[in-house]
């Protein structure tokens, strides 16, 4: 989806950037269209896709109920990081108490 984000794009070269096979591209693209998240038109014999950004809004805001979760979690990760980081250095002298 990021990649349609950006421009609307045809199936070859959606295929060419996956590096995956047309036919799962393609069924990959029919769900997406199906559920609304993503446009298609035609362009000769080309199937151009775009990204539906309006029809993705709900799912953004219903993720936001969450972000505070997320955030806390990710708040904590950080603070072990730091406390694992402090402690492989190991304790630190004082440059007053050297002397």
């Amino acid at each position: 989806m990021n990649y349609l984000a950006l421009q609307e794009r045809p199936v070859g070269e959606i295929v060419a950037a996956l590096g995956l096979e047309q036919p799962s591209v393609s069924k990959h693209l029919r769900v997406l269209r199906d559920v609304g998240l993503v446009r298609v038109r035609r362009e000769g014999r080309n199937m151009l896709y775009s990204l539906d950004a309006e029809a993705i809004r709900p799912m953004y805001e219903w993720t936001q109920t969450f972000e505070r979760f997320w955030k806390h979690q990710l708040q904590r990760v950080k603070e072990r990081a730091e406390e694992r980081a402090a402690a492989a250095k190991g304790p630190r002298e004082d440059p007053e108490k050297a002397e």
